[in-house]
């Protein structure tokens, strides 16, 4: 026999089915119709903006001005929906927790709101008797209205906590006074996006840790070289260029990366 709760979703959805026929239409196809409509014109209004912002001045320039590889005191960021995202992750800064803001605490929410309907079944739909659903989506709307406030008016800390490490580094590499200029400039121009320096920085993309970088010997020239053109001094680097920081900068990288012999 079958169970009680099959029994009573069997005699629910008879009782939907004969409202239906009675008062009203079922959802397919006539609802699905609408939204189909209604996706259709969505679409259509966006391909028509994008050829109104192709084609004409109205939405702005088709192309801003160049980017600066060059430039030291760019902050990027991200666009306002992702505000939201973009301060949870300022929360969770460490790299042993970066993927449980970014990835895990997004997706878990997301998992639980498609699960709500596999949950919930009842047909009460009145909000003062689903007190549970109500806070939970009023939390959810503060929370992520409060996480968007605060990543747009966050001031960007990254360069200044980068450059309070510089005297760490210098004690600990005993680097001398000369090298102390491009040791500030590689605290702030986005090298440790990528690389690492005494525990500091991203290891992204198999870039190396330069802690011991000086120690290889390579000399003051090589290293000014592979900044102008990674590609040429090693084949199939995806290291961008840094020409663009001029002669007088590149050297000060180089006496740095040259000094950093390891930790002493």
């Amino acid at each position: 026999m079958p169970s009680r709760r099959l029994e009573e979703r069997r005699i629910a959805f008879q009782r939907y089915k004969e409202d239906v026929k009675r008062d009203g239409k079922p959802f397919y196809p006539y609802a699905m119709f609408h939204d189909t409509v209604m996706s259709l014109v969505v679409v259509c209004v966006i391909v028509g903006l994008a050829f109104v912002w192709h084609y004409t001045s109205l939405l702005g320039p088709s192309l801003a001005a160049k980017a600066d590889p060059g430039t030291t005191s760019f902050v990027p960021r991200p666009d306002w929906y992702f505000y939201f995202l973009f301060y949870l992750l300022r929360i969770f800064k460490w790299p042993n927790s970066v993927i449980l803001g970014t990835v895990g605490i997004p997706t878990i929410l997301l998992i639980l709101l498609l699960a709500i309907p596999f949950i919930d079944m009842r047909r009460e739909r009145r909000l003062l008797r689903r007190p549970i659903a109500i806070v939970a989506a009023v939390l959810v709307a503060l929370s992520m209205g409060v996480l968007t406030y605060k990543g747009a008016t966050a001031k960007e800390a990254l360069g200044a906590e980068l450059l309070a490490d510089v005297p760490n580094w210098v004690k600990a590499e005993k680097l001398p006074a000369q090298a102390v200029p491009g040791a500030k400039l590689f605290a702030t121009s986005g090298c440790l996006n990528c690389h690492t320096y005494l525990g500091a920085g991203g290891s992204q993309l198999g870039a190396p840790d330069l802690s011991a970088e000086g120690s290889k010997n390579k000399g003051i020239t090589f290293q000014i070289q592979h900044l102008k053109c990674p590609s040429c001094v090693n084949k199939g680097s995806p290291m961008p260029s840094f020409a663009a920081f001029g002669d007088a900068n590149l050297r000060k990288l180089a006496i740095f990366l040259e000094a950093s012999k390891g930790p002493k």
